[in-house]
């Protein structure tokens, strides 16, 4: 395999001299005694393990190919080696047909940084991960956007339960390198954070938190992975992005910006299209989400800003439920002409469902938004949607109502404690919390529905008790 391991007694050593490394090409790497300081380059193209008693440098763009598994132990710690060059900065890339396990827990994460003295957001690309699940790009193959198209930069295909391994207790630092300054919002957005191409129902994806990113946080693009238990913290753009045919289901998520982004436009909590040109192929995007609790900053937003607690465009259909959006001050859930018929005309099967949700901006008539079509910017309060998604009780003139709530301040969700500067958030509602009561399960969406997500009693990602986002050191709000 072309995989390089350069061994040094220090890191300093290591940076200064050549004089103990070397390449090894074997099945399997198997730590030997004392820890060394190990660089990953090029291509690992045989089975790899790595694990806490040795130090790990990647450099430049990293691919696991030729259907092998990287494995990951427990406590192990990666850190990505700063590069002037925007083409050398370090990624790793798990090419479709191999595939990564990460086996991180509770105490121990798996853990990818910045390996510069002082990092900052887009030191490095990302995690990117491709599978052979259903896309709706052309014949149903895609290429990393913002890559060379390569067979290394595919993703896609018929495999709807494809494998491409496990990701549980990782978390990811500093990512987001390729996002230009003036990336088109309309099209789909270059690789960053934990990037799922194609990725397949049969890959275990739980326990993972992208912090600190220059551009987006989790992007599903195509395929039908499931997940649960993440976090999306202070990154620079979208903090859960859908694209092209994504169609796997979502609980306990949580995307929290305590400032505003230094994109001007549109840095959402969850943002999804269909395809650019908003057009009718398939698989239509349509992420499931319940239990997602969405914080925004805590100082108010210019108007200007427009970003969303969520943003649904080009033709997405989207479920979500039994969740919480708060802190945005000129948007709670924002459609267009392309999104909004499929969430009003609920009386058809295929459609979108937003039910049962806790909605709040700072500026409470900005709560239901719409962009009025293709320049992007004149947007403005949604009285129709907002009548809509607050009508109670079982029947309407529609066969449901959606029962969702306006929350006028956000000091009505009760939180433990939010935007405290060195301090962990605490999402959890306190008793006589709204979000404590009122989560539904039921959908009636086509092959939308709920059955197997876990049943809980509360709205948003935590219960008073439910400390998953605070317990241990997996999750670090630092």
């Amino acid at each position: 395999m072309k995989l390089n391991f350069k061994t040094g007694l220090t890191l300093a050593l290591l940076c200064a001299s050549a004089l103990f490394s070397c390449k090894k090409d074997q099945d399997e790497f198997i730590p030997g005694p004392g820890k060394e300081t190990l660089v990953l380059s090029g291509e690992i193209t045989s089975n790899t393990t790595l694990d806490p008693s040795n130090t790990y440098v990647l450099k430049g763009r990293v691919f696991v190919k030729n259907n092998v598994t990287l494995t990951i132990a427990a406590g192990t710690t990666i850190t990505v080696d700063p590069a002037e060059n925007m083409e050398d900065k370090g990624a790793l890339i798990v090419t479709r047909g191999s595939k990564i396990v990460v086996n991180g827990n509770v105490e121990s994460p798996v853990v990818f940084t910045s390996g510069a003295a002082n990092p900052a957001p887009g030191d490095w690309l990302g995690l990117i991960v491709l599978g052979k699940a259903a896309t709706n790009g052309i014949g149903g193959v895609m290429h990393i956007t913002g890559m060379q198209e390569t067979p290394d930069t595919e993703f896609g295909g018929i495999d709807d339960e494809d494998s491409s391994g496990s990701l549980k207790y990782l978390r990811l630092e500093y990512t987001g390198a390729i996002n230009p300054a003036n990336e088109e919002e309309w099209a789909i957005d270059y690789a960053s954070g934990l990037m799922l191409g194609g990725v397949g129902s049969g890959t275990a994806l739980e326990n993972v938190m992208v912090k600190h990113s220059k551009d987006d946080g989790f992007q599903f693009v195509g395929g039908t992975v499931n997940g649960r238990y993440l976090i999306s913290y202070d990154n620079g753009d979208d903090n859960f992005d859908f694209d092209r045919g994504y169609t796997g289901r979502l609980q306990f998520i949580i995307s929290y910006r305590p400032s505003a982004s230094k994109v001007g436009i549109r840095a959402n909590g969850v943002e999804s299209l269909n395809d650019k040109d908003a057009t009718e192929v398939l698989p239509y995007t349509h992420p499931v989400i319940s239990n997602m609790t969405i914080i925004g900053p805590a100082e108010a937003q210019a108007e200007a800003d427009q970003s969303q607690g969520v943003y649904i465009r080009k033709n997405t259909r989207f479920t979500i439920q039994n969740s919480i959006i708060a802190g945005y001050t000129y948007g709670g859930l924002m459609l267009c002409p392309k999104t909004k018929p499929y969430l009003v005309n609920n009386d058809v099967q295929d459609n979108s469902e937003f039910r049962y949700n806790l909605v709040n901006a700072d500026n409470a008539a900005w709560a239901f938004n719409f962009d009025d079509g293709p320049s992007g910017t004149k947007i403005g309060p949604d009285a129709d949607v907002a009548n809509w998604a607050t009508q109670t009780g079982s029947k309407t003139t529609k066969t449901r109502a959606n029962n969702n709530e306006l929350i006028t301040d956000i000091a009505g969700y009760m939180f433990g404690g939010l935007y405290q500067a060195g301090s962990a958030p605490d999402f959890r509602p306190q008793v006589g919390s709204p979000a404590l009561k009122g989560a539904n399960y039921i959908s009636v969406g086509k092959n939308k529905d709920m059955a197997d997500m876990a049943k809980v009693t509360y709205r948003g990602a935590l219960g008073t008790t439910d400390s998953w986002a605070n317990t241990g050191s997996w999750a670090n709000w630092q």
